[in-house]
């Protein structure tokens, strides 16, 4: 009797330090998962925003934007793109996927599709319906994008109730970072509508919030002048405002301030012309501020995910350049409608409770004009006249003059068809293009798919144009200027090269689970879902290929 009460006694004891132990893995469980993840986190991506843009306004700053998050979180100063082309849409995807176009399949914003036999657009989906406007502005979707994001990964691990939204005046700048799972994305219409709309991708009509939003028509208020924030004189980091290498707007003898904007809405495409202002990106502000409150975004332990896009900062860019007056006013604006976010941050989700990542799609390049001024290297690319020369190259080499179907990003699509129905072989015809168009004034390279397929290449131009190459999507042969060379007009720039001026975007952390800190340790752009993805303790994104940044972590 003795034995069996003892016996008794240890059982009754072991169960109860099982149960006991089996409490404090539930409450540790608890306490990893929910109470050290954020209970949201905000990716802000500046369209076409170079790092010098940082350093070269920082002394303009206010103490609550850029500055507050260089100042409060981690500054990764070496952060760059590692594929081509260096376009929006490619841009956003790489960024919340975590890898290149070589998987994740948005190879450029339009593209030449080799079995339609016609160029699409990145986000266009004609099977769903546009939700807020009677336009096809809405009829749009992610279903291009071959993989998942990071907040599709939070949806998942989070049994699909942490929230995920997407923001941007651009559709692909909001659809493809907010991933395939989103509650909803939303972009704006401007023309004559002056809207925010979504798709039926996402959601069968507007919520309320939004509907409200829209009703108050606060984007009226932006149809006012745009005139420096400070005086003109002390904007020292940029060049002349009257110069020659600036477009401006119809209905405006010169690219001068100020632009009376309600004046000349008429003429650049009605409420679309704020897109070119920084006023885009405080209407831009003022929506991601409602989403946070009507979607009650961060209210509980469950992590939601926001992305914001400001667009406005590519438009600017392309209409008046990198080095222009109006450029400079816009990022000094940006800088206190990122102070106003983060004061709503705080307000509604609380200091400590939020994570915010920013970043840029692209940078840019001065204006090739205004380099050659300055004794720079740097031209113009004929695309029409490229696209003519090789096209009488084909008809004399091979004798037909419909063996390419299509030149696009800087990549020639051939009529496969034909060059079999020719008894041609593939692999000789590339050669053939390359071996022509390399003599060609200010290309600097050319490669065919079958290098690209058959080579693998580690460092270089050529590691670049590997990861944007898609086997399915892109072309038969792909072509790389020279530097500072751009099929563009000769006011505004552009961007899409592997160049460092193309390449080289700010990417800084801040806020929950973040230390204060910097490097100049190279990082990449598809290090940002996988740290994002550390951070939650979720899985990363299914066509992963960056490494988690550890060293930004507390």
């Amino acid at each position: 009797m003795k034995h069996l009460f003892t016996l008794i006694v240890f059982v009754i004891y072991s169960t109860f330090s099982v149960a006991q132990n089996s409490v404090e893995v539930k409450q540790n469980y608890k306490s990893t998962n929910l109470n050290e993840r954020p209970k949201l986190v905000v990716g802000i991506v500046v369209d076409q925003m170079r790092y010098d843009y940082l350093t070269r306004f920082y002394n303009k700053y206010g103490d609550g934007g850029f500055k507050r998050m260089m100042n409060e979180g981690f500054n990764c100063k070496n952060n760059h793109f590692n594929y081509i082309p260096t376009y929006t849409g490619p841009g956003h995807t790489s960024i919340y996927t975590g890898t290149t176009p070589k998987y994740h399949g948005i190879i450029a914003n339009d593209w030449y599709d080799k079995e339609l036999k016609k160029s699409v657009y990145c986000t266009e989906d004609d099977s769903v319906q546009s939700v807020g406007t009677s336009s096809s502005a809405g009829q749009m979707s992610p279903q291009r994008m071959k993989t998942t994001t990071f907040g599709d990964e939070n949806r998942l691990f989070t049994q699909m109730r942490g929230k995920t939204i997407g923001v941007s005046i651009k559709d692909r700048a909001s659809i493809l970072p907010a991933g395939h799972t989103a509650n909803a994305a939303y972009w704006f219409q401007g023309k004559n509508e002056g809207n925010w709309i979504s798709s039926t991708f996402y959601i069968k009509e507007l919520p309320k919030w939004v509907t409200n939003f829209n009703k108050k028509h606060s984007v009226d208020s932006y149809l006012k002048e745009w005139n420096t924030l400070y005086n003109i004189t002390t904007y020292t980091e940029s060049g002349s405002d009257l110069n020659n290498f600036e477009g401006g707007f119809k209905g405006k003898e010169t690219a001068t301030f100020p632009y009376d904007l309600a004046t000349l809405k008429n003429e650049n495409s009605g409420y679309d012309i704020l897109k070119s202002t920084p006023y885009g990106n405080s209407l831009t502000t003022d929506f991601a501020i409602a989403a946070i409150k009507g979607e009650q975004l961060g209210s509980d332990d469950i992590t939601d995910v926001l992305t914001v896009s400001f667009s406005c900062t590519d438009y600017v860019g392309h209409n008046f350049g990198v080095n222009s007056k109006e450029i400079e006013d816009t990022y000094l604006r940006l800088d206190l409608d990122l102070e106003r976010l983060f004061k709503s941050l705080d307000d509604q989700v609380g200091k400590g409770n939020y994570t915010v990542f920013l970043t840029a799609d692209h940078a840019a390049v001065n204006v090739p004009a205004y380099l050659q001024s300055v004794k720079i290297p740097a031209g113009y690319f004929d695309s029409r006249d490229f696209s003519k020369k090789i096209n009488n190259f084909m008809e004399t080499t091979f004798g037909a003059s419909d063996l390419i179907e299509s030149i696009m990003n800087n990549q020639i699509f051939l009529n496969r068809k034909k060059i079999q129905e020719l008894d041609l072989d593939l692999d000789d015809v590339q050669e053939a293009i390359v071996n022509e168009i390399i003599g060609y004034q200010y290309i600097d390279k050319a490669y065919t798919a079958t290098a690209m397929s058959n080579t693998s290449f580690s460092t270089g131009i050529e590691r670049l144009i590997q990861n944007g190459f898609s086997q399915k999507r892109s072309g038969d042969v792909i072509y790389v200027l020279d530097p500072a060379v751009i099929s563009y007009s000769k006011t505004g720039s552009t961007h899409g090269s592997a160049f460092e001026y193309d390449t080289h975007v700010p990417l800084l952390f801040f806020g929950k689970g973040i230390k204060h800190g910097q490097t100049l340790q190279k990082t990449e752009i598809t290090d940002i879902a996988p740290t994002m993805s550390a951070l939650l303790n979720i899985s990363y994104p299914s066509g992963n290929i960056g490494k988690p940044l550890e060293f930004v972590f507390n």
